[in-house]
């Protein structure tokens, strides 16, 4: 069967220096210190909010990277179904962040968004040199993919009030970490600014 492209480019219909990349945080936040957590990534879930309303604006992808909880027979869409509908203390978070239907969507099994997941093609069929980190931890899942995606040559931008940690200090910490070494854009939410993006032809 012919393709447009190699590894079924047709099927995705966006052609984008930039994407934004929210990490982990449709859960239900019910595991060890998920309390703690859910009070720090809910503000940083509003302000994710109001930025992939830009990027949508902007024909710019939004790409859920999510872990999968090491329920390999579970996907994305079962897991979004039990956090907006199960009662679980994730509920206000996928609430506001529900992806939309043109939302791509990664599922991994480690704490990087790259590792044994198909996100590195996803950006090269898009023409990707950007990424937006948003989500949770900082100091985990948000560190290894970003380190992975310095590694690849992306570009980072990483607003510090779209990111969260147990403890926010851990969060405090580690952006000048994100600056210093991987050369991130750290800047807050409100000054990312999208240039509208190609629709792939």
């Amino acid at each position: 069967m012919a393709r447009g492209r190699q590894g079924g480019g047709d099927s995705v219909p966006h052609n984008a220096k930039i994407a934004l990349l929210i990490i982990d945080m449709i859960s239900d936040f019910e595991f060890e210190d998920g309390d703690r957590l859910l009070r720090t990534a809910l503000p940083a879930a509003r302000h994710i909010a109001r930025l992939k309303k830009r990027a949508r604006a902007a024909g710019v992808p939004v790409i859920y990277v999510n872990d999968n909880f090491g329920q390999w027979r579970s996907d994305f869409r079962q897991l979004l179904e039990r956090c907006l509908n199960d009662g679980v203390a994730g509920e206000p978070v996928a609430r506001l962040l529900a992806p939309d239907a043109e939302d791509y969507f990664v599922l991994k099994p480690a704490n990087s968004g790259f590792f044994a997941t198909p996100l590195e093609a996803l950006l090269k069929l898009m023409g990707v040199r950007t990424l937006v980190l948003t989500g949770i931890a900082a100091d985990q899942c948000i560190l290894f993919t970003a380190a992975d995606a310095y590694v690849r040559n992306y570009a980072l931008v990483i607003p510090g009030d779209c990111i969260a940690a147990v403890s926010p200090k851990a969060t405090k910490l580690s952006l000048p970490y994100f600056k210093r070494v991987m050369k991130a854009d750290i800047r807050r939410a409100a000054g990312v600014t999208f240039n509208r993006a190609r629709p792939a032809k």
